[in-house]
């Protein structure tokens, strides 16, 4: 993926806590990778999750990733992914 611009990551933030956002490293990607071809791995908003993320945004705490689709942050509480801890 394309680095997001600095100055556009300055001004994200995760839209349920406020928390800043910084672009997901290999480690959390292969993570949450893992866990949706595990199968049965659930958004925030409670939706089966199929599609493995090549990019993403995550948040300041570490525990939820939003996926960029298209090089576009999908910044929707429910698009939120929690990052297994493991």
């Amino acid at each position: 993926m394309p680095s997001i611009d600095p100055e556009l990551l300055a001004l994200l933030a995760c839209p349920d806590s406020r928390q800043p956002l910084a672009e997901a490293g290999a480690d959390v990607l292969e993570k949450v990778n893992a866990a949706i071809r595990s199968g049965a791995f659930k958004n925030v908003g409670g939706a089966d999750v199929e599609q493995t993320l090549e990019a993403g945004l995550v948040r300041e705490d570490g525990s939820i990733v939003y996926p960029v689709r298209d090089s576009i942050p999908v910044l929707l509480v429910e698009e939120g992914l929690a990052v297994p801890q493991a």
